[in-house]
């Protein structure tokens, strides 16, 4: 049994697709056949049952695939190690984030502290995130909703109020109040299901009675203030990601405990190097100074 196979392996266990996980490993489909021919006659049974070129992993396959990710887990993690002993002031931060509003000032104090560690940042859905939190294929991840699991560290690190945005022109704009049951007629703005804050807002709206009507869902929360700007509708915006222009208006909503938890994850088993310890303490910092001005 080869590493190579287990490698190829992987990426066809994931994909269950031959064509799209021999493009991926940048290897021909037929090549990357054979290997998987090889592994399961090395192994005696077959991994997986085919049709055409979609794969399923079977039993043996699923049980496999366990013990493999875990293998390569512990050799990627002993190179990180190495990597990180022999040459500290240099490498790269993963990063997965579902709320990115705060994400460019914590960097840019990092940089501060560490110039020459770069970054590589994946804006992605919660359960995108779990995901590769579960593979160990990022150091960091800034979440919002938490994530409580087994393998999985949770910090949380900000509490964060939930406001209503409207435009300036818009009725309720000489409030700085108001009911969600007052928000039942209105059109609203937003990110995708499947991103923490709106699922959790969708939530508590259903929970007074309504379920807030979208003109417009997108992957990009920081696009939202321009849309409520151009009156397109209003929307649901963390106090950390308000702009302060002048024709936005903020609003509390009263009677409900609207705010989302913003925590910090990484899985307990990856290897945390100086340089991600050193990106926590700012994290950690950055938000204890956010509460402070608050206050």
């Amino acid at each position: 049994m080869e590493l190579l196979q287990l490698q190829y392996f992987l990426t066809v266990a994931r994909m269950e697709h031959v064509t799209e996980a021999a493009r991926s490993l940048h290897v021909t489909q037929s090549s990357l056949s054979k290997t998987i021919q090889r592994l399961e006659e090395d192994l005696g049974v077959p991994l997986f049952d085919r049709t055409g070129r979609k794969l399923r992993l079977n039993e043996f396959g699923s049980k496999f695939l366990c013990r493999v990710e875990r293998a390569l887990f512990e050799l990627e993690q002993g190179k990180l190690e190495l990597r990180d002993l022999s040459n500290p002031e240099h490498g790269t931060l993963e990063l997965a984030v579902t709320t990115a509003s705060t994400l460019p000032n914590i960097l840019r104090e990092f940089r501060k502290k560490r110039p020459d560690i770069q970054f590589h940042v994946q804006m992605l859905t919660t359960q995108e995130m779990v995901t590769l939190l579960h593979r160990g294929e990022v150091d960091f991840c800034l979440s919002s909703p938490p994530i409580q699991d087994d393998d999985i560290e949770c910090e949380i690190v900000f509490i964060d109020p939930i406001l209503v945005a409207v435009p300036r022109g818009h009725r309720l704009a000489d409030r700085s109040i108001v009911s969600l049951t007052e928000l039942k007629d209105e059109s609203f703005v937003g990110v995708k299901k499947g991103y923490g804050t709106r699922d959790f807002v969708d939530a508590i709206c259903k929970s007074v009675g309504f379920v807030p009507t979208y003109v417009y869902e997108g992957d990009e929360p920081a696009r939202l203030i321009q849309l409520v700007e151009a009156e397109i509708g209003i929307a649901f915006i963390p106090s950390t990601a308000r702009d302060s222009r002048e024709q936005i208006t903020y609003l509390r909503v009263e009677n409900h405990e609207l705010v989302r938890e913003i925590a910090l994850l990484w899985n307990k088993s990856r290897y945390i190097s100086r340089a991600a310890q050193e990106f926590r303490e700012v994290v950690v910092d950055y938000f204890g100074d956010v509460c402070k001005l608050e206050r």
